[in-house]
């Protein structure tokens, strides 16, 4: 019987390796050998602090993710393996071909082929394995719809924030800012495509050079960062009529809402952006495979693989989230390698 390795949370700041024996395969299922799966910064990073809420599905779109965030579980969605074994009603060329799955961390799984993604020949593994974060990225950015000559602000240059800047970068923006405390990341905003990388203190500076009559402040905000704070800082830059896409999950945190002041009188949208559904407007021609189509196109264009700071093998998960919990102004994406 063939024994797996897998990655189960197991308590607050409490990570494990179990061996696991494998399920035999099922029609139209592939048995998949891991070859590199990324960390979800924002999201992992929750569920280590015991922050994400307990009795909710962890993804109730996601066969692999079935279950909530109870511990112990098992948690991620962005792996790149290689098919090496397969039932006899699946396509034998699949043999050997590399896949995406939305499944957790460990060094092999099952999956049925529909839930597999080919990788594209043109695509390299450290490439491929950020396609839910572009995916993610290709959502907020039409959630947004920005338009030619708008203002745009985002917060928190995570993994998804880059990305979502790199896409913004691409439009004829009248100026593209972004915000984040930590210099790794501001650096790497720059070089994604934003005009102006800021610190959350300098945020004075946008208020007095956006004060003109009439078009004060900015036309489209993100709130990408993971912190409610941000949102009470994004409604304060906020123009009249303005929209704020928040795309972040705070899962247990909660701040006081500031809806006395700017927001009041301003007329201020804001829109909640979640990957797991498209926008009703967009439903009459849009699916989630003609979204998966826009995100595969834009990684060879993007390259996310230059936004890998942190390597570790599976074996040394532990460290690998102690990284991210105690020092995220070093790290932008880890990355369990299997081989």
């Amino acid at each position: 019987m063939m024994v797996r390795k897998s990655l189960h949370f197991e308590g607050p700041r409490q990570v494990g390796i179990q061996e696991e024996e494998m399920p035999a395969l099922k029609s139209g299922e592939v048995l998949v050998r891991a070859i590199s799966s990324a960390i979800s910064p924002g999201t992992e990073r929750l569920i280590y602090r015991d922050l994400a809420p307990k009795g909710f599905s962890a993804d109730a779109t996601i066969s692999a993710l079935e279950g909530d965030f109870d511990y112990p579980f098992k948690y991620g969605y962005s792996m790149v393996g290689e098919i090496i074994q397969l039932e006899a009603d699946v396509d034998a060329q699949m043999l050997g071909k590399r896949v995406f799955a939305f499944n957790p961390h460990e060094s092999y799984f099952t999956a049925n082929i529909d839930d597999l993604q080919p990788v594209p020949d043109s695509i390299a593994t450290d490439d491929a394995v950020f396609l839910p974060n572009m995916e993610t990225a290709v959502n907020f950015v039409m959630d947004g719809k920005p338009l030619i000559g708008e203002r745009v602000v985002v917060f928190g240059q995570g993994i998804v924030g880059l990305l979502t800047t790199s896409l913004l970068a691409e439009f004829p923006l009248e100026e593209l800012v972004t915000i984040d405390n930590y210099e790794v990341r501001r650096n790497a905003s720059l070089a994604a495509g934003a005009e102006r990388s800021l610190h959350s203190q300098d945020l004075a500076h946008l208020n007095e050079l956006w004060s003109e009559p009439g078009i004060k402040g900015a036309d489209l905000l993100y709130e990408l960062s993971g912190s409610p704070e941000a949102l009470n800082a994004a409604i304060r830059l906020a123009g009249f009529g303005s929209r704020i896409v928040i795309g972040s999950w705070y899962g247990e945190k909660k701040t006081p809402l500031e809806l006395g002041r700017e927001f009041h009188r301003n007329r201020i949208h804001l829109l909640s952006s979640q990957v797991s559904t498209l926008a009703p407007e967009f439903q009459s021609r849009w699916d989630k495979n003609r979204r998966f189509e826009v995100a595969w196109k834009k990684i060879p264009a993007l390259e996310p693989s230059r936004f890998i700071t942190h390597r570790f093998s599976l074996e040394q998960a532990a460290e690998a989230y102690r990284l991210l919990d105690q020092h995220p102004e070093e790290a932008i994406q880890i990355i369990f390698d299997y081989t």
